[in-house]
């Protein structure tokens, strides 16, 4: 079986570099069958991946241990749930999913495609196919997961290893969303490809218009949301896993899957730019071009060993590899620039400082501005290095202090741009539509503040918060009103109508929603509260509103670990509310100790708890109490931002307008672009 995996990786590697080699061929003589059929070899990697990925699954369920991944990664205790996860545990078989979610998009993007965009479509093929044909040579060569366990004789032959038990899962990945989080972080990853193939395909095949914009818009919004779960999963799991009572420590890796998520946020914005008046054509190229660098330059850093983190994995060579792949795809990207760059001049320039262009212009700015400040400070140890000799680390505080201010001015930004007009906007329209959301917001933050939220950022978070959600509303509303009065529908009616009739336009509201309850989420850790407690049986302690009282400590033993627990009563206010149970689990295929936090969430804060094991000086259990608010938010923005981005997705429904009396054209734009009833009725994109 393991040959037969192998076989079949070495020859989705023949058929990629066929399809890399054959499709350039195929432009450059213009043979349509060669082409053709470069895109058919390109197709046929996924089906050759996939019987790799189903064998090497196969090993795992089956407790055969003769390959040496299976056996560093799995046990016979292991939980089938976690069996298929340890796919991606290591480096070998995470290199080897990364190619089987970049064949699917790939195939996806070529047959989707197979009838359409002629002139586009081969350089598509030949660019998915040297990025397939560079992974593939790390499955093949360099990471391979199909290497045998084997055992030298006396005659010094080699024999393949009979192995009883393998080392088992790293506890740290068993954790439900751990099956969970890497796919949705990888399909991230490996999607933002696509864009970047109709990119570098448009710029080198000169193709006419916005056309590519269009095609690949949809693959960068799949992307996106995926890599969005991606980074909140993995926030979620180091909150619940790792004991330490926060969800985002700036850590490298972390760090690494921020900065592409920002960068194609960023896309995402300026592309209404070059469809709505031909603008920053060269921006948004070289947007899609970084963003697909810097996923490249993340697996380079979870990988390489260079910089060091609790996600990484172990120390390799195979950094050499992608720091070769960057230059080349670097060159390429600039090669193709400077080869067609007059292809990208803009067909209008910038009219006002105040409109909705120069509102996108700005938001891409700042998101710039975080993701340039992520990458200095992810990269400053490992430069630091290289200058000094030494490797000067730099902490939360940095990116903190840097990452604050534009994250707040990214989120007023996110209230202004809707209140804004194509071209150009009236100072009474600014007037008009700014009064009452900024009111609102200014009344929030002295409710705030008289509440005893005295710390600045946090206030003014929660005012820009409610600014925002009161504009998103103002949006729904007027455009709902228009609706409602001229089809009898109620109010809420109305709004369904509006909204599936831009869902590209309404959708990215509903985003904007849950971007601001995240911010509401992260504002909240200004005002964490932590204590320690030795908790012996029968003792207690209080934290915030609640009092923790210890039953009892005892053990239990789950499928491959066994686990000390303490039963913790939690009063609220002098009132029994709960029971709680942290742990301390060990694994003893691995000898490690890991903690199971208990937490109990509210909208309004979380009582986290962490059972730290025995005091050294007194040798009583110790308990680490956290009090943490407004987190639950952060989920919920989550899941808010996801619903916004299928609801984006979804194709708008145009229907037949309402009859109504032609009315004078309005004065100010900006009237005209935020609910007009022609703009409401006919549903303009």
């Amino acid at each position: 079986m393991d040959i037969l995996g192998s076989f079949a990786l070495l020859l989705a590697l023949v058929a990629a570099g066929y399809a890399f080699l054959a499709g350039i061929a195929g432009i450059v003589t213009h043979r349509p069958l060669l082409t053709k059929s470069a895109s058919r070899a390109g197709m046929a990697v996924f089906g050759l991946v996939t019987l790799s990925v189903a064998v090497l699954e196969y090993f795992f369920f089956t407790d055969n241990f003769s390959l040496a991944y299976v056996a560093s990664h799995s046990n016979r205790a292991l939980p089938a749930f976690y069996k298929f996860a340890a796919l991606w545990s290591g480096q070998e078989g995470s290199l080897l999913f990364w190619s089987w979610l970049l064949s699917i998009y790939a195939f996806w993007a070529l047959f989707l495609n197979r009838q359409r965009h002629p002139e586009l479509m081969p350089y598509v093929g030949v660019t998915l196919a040297g990025v397939q044909t560079f992974f593939l040579l790390l499955n093949n060569f360099v990471a391979s997961p199909f290497h045998v366990m084997a055992s030298a004789d006396s005659a010094g032959v080699f024999h393949v290893a009979r192995i009883a038990e393998g080392g088992g899962l790293n506890p740290l990945l068993q954790y439900p969303e751990m099956v969970i989080h890497p796919p949705m972080l990888y399909l991230g990853y490996t999607g933002f490809t696509i864009p970047f193939a109709f990119a570098l395909a448009a710029l080198l095949g000169r193709y006419p218009g916005e056309k590519w914009i269009h095609i690949t818009r949809r693959w960068t919004m799949i992307a996106w949301a995926f890599q969005s779960v991606g980074i909140l999963l993995g926030a979620h799991w180091a909150y619940a896993v790792l004991g330490w009572g926060g969800y985002w420590a700036w850590d490298p890796v972390e760090n690494a899957s921020l900065m592409p998520w920002l960068t194609g946020t960023a896309f995402l914005h300026s592309v209404m730019m070059q469809e709505k008046r031909g603008m920053l054509r060269v921006w948004n190229v070289w947007l899609v071009f970084s963003t697909f660098l810097l996923s490249i330059l993340g697996t380079f850093l979870t990988r390489s060993g260079i910089v060091s983190s609790v996600h990484a994995f172990a120390q390799s060579s195979i950094g050499g590899w992608f720091v070769s792949f960057l230059v080349i795809a670097v060159l390429v990207c600039v090669f193709a620039y400077v080869r067609n760059r007059d292809y990208l001049k803009s067909d209008n320039q910038l009219d006002s400082v105040a409109s909705r262009e120069s509102s996108f212009l700005f938001n891409n700015l700042v998101l710039l501005a975080a993701a340039f400040a992520v990458l200095w400070g992810t990269l400053f140890p490992v430069i630091s290095e290289a200058v000094q000799g030494s490797k000067i680390s730099v902490g939360p505080p940095f990116f903190n202090r840097v990452n604050v201010p534009i994250a707040l001015f990214l989120l007023l930004l996110t209230g202004v741009g809707p209140l804004l007009a194509w071209r150009k906007t009236s100072l009474e329209s600014l007037r008009r539509n700014f009064a009452w959301p900024l009111g609102g917001g200014i009344v929030a933050g002295v409710i705030a503040y008289i509440a005893g939220y005295r710390e600045i950022y946090a206030v003014v978070c929660f005012i820009l918060g409610v600014f925002v959600v009161l504009t998103v509303a103002s949006e729904f509303i007027r455009g709902a009103l228009v609706i409602s009065r001229h089809s009898g529908l109620n109010l809420f009616q109305s709004i369904g109508r509006l909204t599936m009739r831009n869902t590209r336009r309404y959708g990215g509201y509903v985003v904007h929603i849950g971007i601001v309850l995240v911010f509401v989420g992260i504002a909240g850790s200004a005002f964490n509260v932590q204590k320690k407690f030795d908790l012996p049986p029968g003792a207690q302690g209080t934290i915030g509103p609640y009092t923790l009282y210890c039953q009892n400590f005892d053990t239990t033993n789950g499928p491959n670990y066994q686990a000390e627990r303490a039963t913790l009563e939690v009063f609220q206010n002098g009132k029994p509310t709960m029971m709680l149970f942290p742990e301390r689990r060990f694994f003893p295929s691995s000898g490690v100790t890991e903690t199971m936090v208990a937490v109990h969430s509210t909208l309004a804060q979380d009582l986290y708890l962490v059972y730290s094991g025995p005091n050294p000086q007194t040798n009583q259990p110790v308990v680490h109490a956290y009090l943490n608010p407004l987190v639950k938010w952060i989920w919920l923005g989550g899941l808010v931002v996801v619903l916004g981005t299928l609801l984006a997705l979804i194709p708008s429904r145009t229907g037949s307008p309402t009859p109504t009396q032609p009315r004078p054209a309005a004065p100010d734009a900006a009237v005209a672009d935020t609910g007009t009833e022609a703009s409401v009725l006919e549903g303009t994109h």
